[in-house]
């Protein structure tokens, strides 16, 4: 499981420009189950996700093609865990350390 943590590097009216081409890839990931949650942060300096996929590479990929990235308005911060205990609607995201 990943935390893609989305920082905004240009200013707000920049980011805005770009938002409804940056739904639309989010709705097309989510969508095919590899967002499984996502929303901005407060204050409003970027935003969450949280993906799964078969490999860190595959979300760098994914992450690469996001509008907000090829507009140049934000970068990831990319975090892999393993989540060993989940609510039951995610147990079948569950890892055991190895």
């Amino acid at each position: 499981m990943f935390v893609l943590e989305l920082t905004y590097t240009a200013p707000l009216d920049a980011v805005d420009a770009v938002l409804p081409a940056h739904v639309a890839w989010l709705d097309e990931h989510y969508a095919h189950g590899v967002f499984l949650a996502f929303g901005r942060k407060d204050p409003r300096d970027g935003g969450i996700i949280l993906a799964v996929a078969d490999s860190r590479a595959r979300i760098e990929e994914i992450t690469a093609a996001d509008p907000f990235v090829t507009a140049g308005v934000c970068s990831y911060r990319v975090t892999e865990f393993l989540a060993t205990k989940t609510v039951p609607e995610l147990a079948r995201y569950r890892e055991t350390a190895g």
